[in-house]
């Protein structure tokens, strides 16, 4: 049975998922087998499974710039540069948000946080190599979950601000 681009998803979906059908997005939910044993990292792991290019996964981290919880999306082949995300938010500092705290603000497990449908909305910076690819995956908002979508809508649906945010 072909999978839908406009898939219903059924009230139990994730909030990510919920939030993009209610938005009417194209999207693809991609579920794999997560192992707990992987030494890979959630983001690489994900690549490896679902057989596309790491670049073209993102994942995402919890900061804080000048005292404000702030989402980065950036590449699971890089890392997230604090101070130029500090600055593509107009912030001076940038360090990363307490595991605790990223959980209680977005809703999500580590591993799982989706840049999508989180409890409170939270300035948000996309690498801007997202444009690089038709498609993008992420988290859709739990481990061994992640959603292919066109990087416009990501940006639009997080109201985010696109930079250069990640190094090699």
């Amino acid at each position: 049975m072909a999978v839908s681009k406009h898939a219903k998803h059924a009230p139990t979906g994730t909030p990510a998922l919920v939030a993009l059908a209610a938005a009417g997005v194209p999207h693809t939910a991609h579920p794999y087998e997560h192992d707990p044993s992987s030494d890979l990292g959630y983001g690489l792991e994900a690549a490896h499974v679902l057989g596309v290019p790491p670049e073209q996964v993102f994942k995402t981290l919890m900061t804080v710039v000048d005292g404000a919880l702030t989402v980065a999306v950036v590449p699971v082949t890089g890392k997230l540069d604090l101070k130029a995300l500090a600055a593509a938010v107009g912030g001076k500092k940038a360090t990363m948000a307490p595991r605790p705290d990223a959980e209680r603000a977005t809703g999500y497990v580590a591993g799982g946080i989706s840049p999508l449908g989180q409890k409170t909305a939270h300035p948000t910076v996309v690498d801007e190599t997202a444009w690089l690819f038709d498609t993008v995956y992420v988290s859709a908002g739990r481990r061994g979950l992640d959603v292919e979508l066109a990087p416009d809508d990501l940006v639009r649906l997080t109201a985010a601000t696109v930079a250069d945010i990640a190094r090699g």
